[in-house]
């Protein structure tokens, strides 16, 4: 049924692909291609960024594709085709942006379960994805 899943991961957060890992990989099947989308966050401000030392958004960019394509061939070694993507900003947005960019019509991501406090001060980036993307998400808890 779908085509090209995007599947974003937090490589230092196990529970962010864990369970979704085996959902994606049930959408699996003939000419379907996996994308796997890892994100560097922005700073988000000038003045933390200026402490940061020089190169550092390249050289986190650069571990951050060594570390996914590392988790492929861990995880994903029996799977072919299998892209690896980096992006950087801010999560939600990156994700519809990736999604669109590469022709996604499936996206699969791991969310926490809801928590009412929690989603108030700051909402899930599953929340987002799910009301800012124009595809199909499947949130997996």
């Amino acid at each position: 049924m779908f085509k090209t899943i995007l599947m974003p991961i937090d490589l230092q957060h196990k529970s962010s692909w864990s369970r979704a890992l085996p959902a994606a990989r049930a959408q699996l099947g003939e000419g379907v291609e996996l994308h796997l989308l890892g994100i560097v966050h922005d700073v988000g401000n000038a003045w933390v960024a200026s402490y940061l030392p020089k190169g550092y958004e390249q050289r986190a960019l650069e571990e951050m594709k060594a570390e996914l394509d590392s988790f492929v061939a861990r995880e994903l070694a029996d799977v072919d085709g299998v892209t690896t993507h980096v992006g950087y900003g801010h999560v939600a947005e990156t994700i519809v942006e990736t999604a669109d960019r590469i022709g996604a019509d499936l996206i699969v991501m791991a969310s926490r379960s809801p928590d009412e406090l929690r989603t108030f001060r700051i909402a899930s980036q599953g929340d987002r994805v799910v009301r800012h993307s124009p595809i199909s998400v499947l949130i997996v808890r």
